[in-house]
C-alpha cells in the first residue's frame, strides 16, 4: 500500500524554521484578513495579486505597473501612502476586474516570503476552504499549513482554519503532528459550522472591532464564498487552473 503524504501545522512564523518545506505544498493562512482578501480579489477578476513585504515596495511597484492598485495595512489600518486597505469587501468585480492588486499586510505577506523550497505555495481562508482542501487532496504531496498568527504570537482564527482543513482532509494524509491534532480538535469541538461565534472572543477580533471591522471578520469566517485556489507563480498570486 502506497504511503500517504504527511500533513503538519505550523502555528506561528516564529516556528517555521522547525519544518522542512522541501517538496511540500505550503498553505499560507491569514484569515483576518490578507488571505481572505486575496481570494476575493482573484475570484472577482483581478489579473493577479502581488504580495510584498514593505509599504515602500508596494508603492514602488504600483508606480511601475499599469492598472495596479496599491493596498495594505499595518496593525489593522490602511498603511500610510497606500490608497486602499485589506478588506475583501473593497474589491468587487466592478472595481478589481482586469487590475493588479499589490498588497502588503502585517502578518500574511511576511510569512509568504519566509517560505523557501516549497513545491507550491497557496493561500487559504474560510472563504475558499473547499477549493483548498480539494486541491491538497488532488496533489498527493506533503502539506504544511502555515498560520500567519499575530506578530509571531499564536492566534485563534488561523489555527481554526488549519483545523477546518485537517478535519476535511485527514483521511488522505498521515498526521503525526500535535499542532495539527490540536487545530482539528479546536475546530471539531468548538467552532464547526459557526466559526464567527467562536472567534468573537479572540484577541484579533477585538483588535479589529476597535476599527469597526466586524462585518469584514464575519465575511472572512464564511465558508466557500470564493472557490478559487490562489497559487504563487514567481512573484504573482494567480488562480490555480487544473
Amino acid at each position: 500500500m502506497e504511503a500517504l503524504p504527511k500533513l503538519e501545522v505550523c502555528l506561528s512564523p516564529a516556528l517555521l524554521h522547525l519544518y522542512d518545506t522541501t517538496d511540500t505544498i505550503a498553505v499560507i493562512i491569514d484569515v483576518f484578513r490578507a488571505t481572505s482578501t486575496i481570494a476575493a480579489a482573484l475570484h472577482n477578476g483581478a489579473n493577479c495579486v502581488i504580495p510584498v513585504a514593505s509599504v515602500a515596495e508596494c508603492i514602488a511597484l504600483g508606480n511601475d505597473i499599469e492598472d495596479s492598485i496599491t493596498a495594505g495595512e499595518r496593525d489593522g489600518k490602511i498603511a500610510e501612502g497606500l490608497k486602499h486597505g485589506n478588506s475583501p469587501s473593497e474589491y468587487p468585480a466592478e472595481f478589481i476586474k482586469g487590475k493588479t492588486l499589490v498588497l502588503t499586510t502585517t502578518n500574511g505577506t511576511r510569512l509568504l516570503h519566509m517560505v523557501k523550497d516549497a513545491s507550491a505555495i497557496i493561500t487559504g481562508s474560510f472563504v475558499n476552504l473547499t477549493a483548498v482542501c480539494d486541491y491538497l487532496i488532488s496533489q498527493k504531496k506533503n502539506v504544511l499549513l502555515g498560520c500567519a498568527a499575530w506578530k509571531d504570537k499564536f492566534n485563534l482564527e488561523d489555527t481554526l482554519f488549519a483545523g477546518a482543513v485537517v478535519n476535511r482532509v485527514k483521511d488522505h494524509f498521515e498526521i503525526n503532528c500535535d499542532s495539527a491534532r490540536a487545530a482539528n480538535y479546536l475546530y471539531e469541538y468548538s467552532a464547526k459550522g459557526d466559526a464567527i461565534s467562536f472567534l468573537r472572543d479572540s484577541s484579533h477580533y477585538k483588535r479589529l472591532s476597535a476599527y469597526g471591522l466586524q462585518k469584514d471578520m464575519e465575511y472572512c469566517a464564511t465558508e466557500d464564498v470564493h472557490p478559487v485556489v490562489p497559487i504563487l507563480n514567481g512573484r504573482d498570486l494567480e488562480v490555480h487552473k487544473p
